[in-house]
């Protein structure tokens, strides 16, 4: 156990965010069980949301135990626990962190309750509330989570006067939040608050400019325009061929090199070579081989020699040039490194990956050449999944996405930071 202890400077509130900290103190909104606060990303929500969630709780309860989740208790703890206890401190409460029970105990004015913070990530999570009661919950970016842990979750506070916080960014219309939740307010007696940029006013317009040029196609509607739409059509409607197929610079020393692969068996076999000069990531080579097309597939030891030649073709040296590579392709990555190649795991998260790349495409840290032949084509035929929209899910078609994988690889492993170290483009923390 330990007291925690920080500053928060604060800055005056909007309109929206001051609706957010009052609405349970108001008698008019007084029969209202929950608050959803959905809309763009950097719009001041979580903040808000969960200093106003302690203050209620703190106001109206005292002994009793609330719920508070994140999609995982690490972001949970980065991105609304760092932030809210500052604030809190500031206000003269006094905070204890079991962080091996994952509990928070909050006190002040003679006033005590218990906060048990919790990870909603998967199926699995709703064993992790079972049985406790609660008289509260608020869950940060609740569309991230599975619906059977919010259920579990919601069904624990049955303290009298107890409310649920919802906050979120936007996902498709037919996801199970926007279909049980927002499209039910009046049954669910659930008061909708919906936030855009201009509602946070710790943001200035140099910064709502550059959130607007990241995103493109879905994801801007959501993240920027905060609208629940479908991820439909071509994935990458953001590649535009004039500006980002270049002819790659001469006589340069390349400033640091790498190779992303995606491999397949029947499936082609990709290898995409990246060249970085001067802040830019050039895709100075593809290698491209399908078993299926040609209807001769080759060995995993075949391949290797391959990328040999590859290495010699481009005056590469295989001390200085890692190899990003899918991680359940365990014997080929075996194979890779019996003939000595320097190989990392990629991050294979296809969604997250695709925010991301599209984010560095649009700020021109990312270019293609007149070698990336077969991915250029990939481009204008890697598409949505219908179906998985119908059902709520955002997926990707699976085909012609081969070197659109090992983009994404690359993207992930050598251009994407950890917060702390770098701006995090990334659904945890916007």
């Amino acid at each position: 156990m330990k007291t925690i202890k920080g500053r928060f400077p604060f800055t005056p509130f909007s309109q929206k965010q001051l609706q957010v900290l009052s609405w349970w103190a108001n008698d008019e909104l007084k029969d209202y069980e929950a608050i959803i606060c959905d809309g763009s990303v950097r719009a001041g929500k979580t903040v808000v949301m969960s200093l106003s969630y302690v203050l209620w709780s703190m106001t109206r309860f005292d002994g009793q135990q609330f719920g508070m989740a994140g999609k995982t208790i690490g972001s949970f703890r980065r991105n609304v626990l760092r932030p809210l206890r500052s604030m809190l401190e500031s206000e003269g409460y006094l905070i204890r962190d079991s962080r091996s029970d994952n509990m928070l105990t909050i006190s002040k004015n003679g006033h005590t309750n218990y906060y048990f913070i919790f990870g909603g990530k998967d199926e699995a999570s709703q064993d992790l509330v079972q049985g406790i009661t609660l008289a509260g919950f608020f869950f940060d970016e609740v569309a991230l989570m599975p619906q059977s842990f919010v259920n579990q979750a919601t069904a624990r506070c049955s303290v009298a006067g107890a409310k649920m916080w919802f906050n979120c960014n936007p996902e498709g219309p037919y996801h199970w939040f926007k279909l049980e939740w927002i499209d039910r307010l009046e049954n669910k007696r659930a008061l909708r608050l919906h936030f855009m940029m201009a509602d946070n006013p710790s943001l200035n317009q140099e910064t709502i400019d550059r959130y607007n040029r990241m995103f493109s196609g879905v994801f801007y509607k959501r993240f920027i325009l905060g609208m629940w739409v479908l991820a439909d059509g071509v994935v990458y409607d953001n590649f535009n061929r004039d500006e980002m197929v270049v002819t790659s610079p001469e006589n340069v020393v390349w400033e640091k090199q790498w190779i992303s692969i995606d491999y397949g068996t029947q499936n082609p076999t990709v290898f995409k070579l990246w060249s970085l000069y001067k802040g830019v990531w050039y895709n100075n080579d593809e290698y491209y081989y399908s078993g299926r097309e040609t209807g001769k597939q080759k060995t995993d030891e075949q391949y290797i020699d391959d990328l040999e030649d590859f290495f010699y073709n481009n005056h590469l040296e295989r001390s200085l040039v890692k190899l990003i590579v899918d991680p359940s392709a365990a014997s080929f990555k075996k194979s890779l490194r019996n003939r000595g190649f320097k190989v990392v795991n990629a991050n294979n998260n296809v969604i997250d990956g695709i925010r991301f790349m599209m984010t560095q495409m649009n700020a021109g840290k990312m270019k293609w050449t007149d070698k990336s032949e077969h991915t250029i084509k990939e481009f204008n035929s890697y598409v949505w999944d219908a179906k998985a929209a119908d059902r709520g899910e955002d997926a990707v078609v699976k085909e012609h996405d081969h070197c659109m994988d090992a983009d994404r690889y690359f993207a992930m492993r050598v251009l994407y930071k950890r917060k702390g170290t770098s701006v995090k483009l990334y659904k945890e923390g916007i």
